[in-house]
């Protein structure tokens, strides 16, 4: 049973597994371009429409520390093949979805679906490949999560353009139905997978409650907490305390069951432990940064939504090129250093956009993000190497379904961060900036002229000229003190990559693998 290998190819079965996943992964994004069509297809607004959105990431975020207990009770493939069967069925109904309820509800089964695809394929891949492939198996499937919610955006742009909003959900039928026949037909469940009787099974339903209802409430207090003003909204403030105490108790229940749904016991291993919270910090840093580099390119430089998502696009291209170089490098160089270096070259190029200012062209903020795509190609995968390390084979399905949830929150946490900070930074700024917007400011007054004379030049009269100036500078005004916020979100998640170096080293050396062995 130690000896146990698939009888396919397995680089034939990590395509296979990676394909529905990266459907699953670009659903993430690629329906935020989409929410004014949406919402107008459907006469909702815009703020309902974001229920699109937040309804996947819910339902998304709840399974995913499920799935090995559902993998327990069918069979990991069983399971697998289901998850991809309900996604497919969803995102079909999606696309058909009559009004918002409707749609609002496909979503959710489609975040159902989707949220056991991860977890599933990270243990299959660990399953499939011997410890020294295990890097290059991994990459493939880091190129799925990392590229895909880059890619979604100017994907679900130029579909929602061309076509329609439904073709988002459309586009992932044919996948789906190529993923069930080719798992089926290739992929199998090694012999020392635990299955449950289901006639002996005890459902852990206070687990079950827990978990489902601290991750539903904390994943709507980062999604709607920056729109509702956070905990002056009793809606949030509720919701993060219910929040706050079922995730505790959970945390307490698991740990004290001989059958947890969600093995909480895992983070005490020391390696798995700090890898999640690296995961974590990728999810901020890839997410936050994602969410801030395209609106700073439309809000204050004017770029069209479709330029400003190709700031975006290239460093997925990077990203794919980086990652197999990554696999290689595992089986040469201890995965510790390799993530040092990537959380270096991460933070380097994020306190470089610290430095853009409103003259900044796109070439300098696309450079930016090659690079700090680059330094993504070296973390992913060896965080993901070290955390499987020292964890059982028999647990790993749990273990995958930890971690994807550390990077999911992590991205949750990524977004709601910046978009606070963001906007909290503008108000900071622009009332420190306005004190100086007076008449016995020498530097005020010298460019209120300045302004005044070039309208002049530009043929209005003086009196025209010296309204329009004040207007114009106060504009100008209000631009400087978003770029002043923008610089430091960026400077801060910079800050925090460089923080989290130190973690890497508290971990125990796993030495690469340079041949057949087995991971224990």
């Amino acid at each position: 049973m130690s000896d146990w290998r698939p009888k396919h190819n397995p680089w034939l079965i990590a395509m296979t597994v990676t394909l529905a996943t990266f459907m699953e992964v670009l659903d993430t994004s690629i329906a935020n371009v989409a929410l004014p069509h949406i919402a107008g297809n459907l006469s909702a607004t815009i703020d309902e429409a974001t229920w699109v959105l937040t309804s996947y990431l819910v339902a998304n975020a709840i399974v995913l520390p499920l799935s090995a207990w559902f993998s327990s009770l069918i069979g990991r493939k069983n399971y697998y093949m289901l998850s991809v069967a309900l996604f497919t069925v969803s995102s079909l109904l999606s696309g058909l979805a009559p009004n918002l309820t409707a749609l609002v509800i496909c979503r959710i089964l489609q975040g159902l679906g989707g949220g056991g695809l991860q977890p599933s394929e990270q243990s299959i891949l660990a399953d499939t490949f011997e410890p020294h492939q295990l890097g290059m198996g991994m990459a493939m499937y880091g190129v799925a999560v990392v590229t895909a919610p880059i890619l979604g955006p100017t994907l679900g742009g130029w579909i929602t353009d061309n076509f329609s909003w439904r073709w988002i959900f459309f586009i992932n039928i044919p996948v789906g139905f190529i993923s069930i026949f080719l798992t089926s037909k290739l992929v199998e469940d090694p012999p020392f997978l635990e299955r449950h009787n289901l006639k002996e099974l005890k459902i852990d339903y206070w687990g079950l409650a827990s978990v489902s209802i601290g991750i539903a409430c904390l994943q709507y207090v980062l999604d709607k907490g920056q729109r509702d003003d956070w905990f002056a909204s009793h809606i949030i403030a509720a919701l993060a305390l219910i929040s706050l105490v079922s995730l505790t108790f959970a945390v307490y229940w698991e740990s004290r069951q001989k059958d947890p749904m969600i093995d909480v016991r895992l983070l005490g291993e020391r390696n798995f432990g700090i890898a999640n919270i690296l995961m974590f910090m990728l999810g901020v840093t890839l997410f936050g940064s994602t969410v801030l580099l395209p609106l700073l390119m439309q809000n204050l430089l004017g770029y069209p939504a479709m330029k400003a998502g190709l700031v975006l696009s290239p460093g997925g291209f990077i990203t794919m090129a980086t990652m197999p170089l990554v696999g290689f490098l595992l089986s040469k160089v201890e995965a510790r250093w390799l993530v040092a270096f990537g959380l270096f070259i991460v933070g380097a190029s994020l306190w470089q956009m610290s430095h853009f200012s409103l003259d900044i062209d796109y070439k300098t903020a696309l450079v930016a993000r090659l690079i700090q795509a680059g330094g993504l190609g070296f973390l992913f995968i060896p965080i993901n190497t070290v955390a499987y390390t020292f964890v059982a084979r028999e647990q790993r399905t749990q273990a995958s379904g930890l971690i994807n949830l550390s990077r999911n929150l992590g991205g949750s946490v990524g977004i709601a961060f910046t978009s606070t900070m963001l906007e909290r930074y503008s108000q900071v700024n622009q009332n420190y900036l306005s004190a100086h917007m007076s008449r016995y400011d020498s530097s005020y007054q010298r460019a209120l002229r300045h302004i005044t004379t070039l309208f002049e030049n530009r043929g209005f009269s003086p009196q025209h000229a010296s309204a329009m100036a004040p207007g114009t500078l106060y504009h100008e005004m209000g631009r400087q003190a978003s770029m002043l916020a923008y610089v430091m979100d960026f400077r801060l998640i910079s800050m925090a990559c460089f923080f989290t170096i130190l973690l890497v080293f508290l971990m125990k050396p796993s030495p690469p693998q340079k041949g057949p062995a087995v991971v224990h």
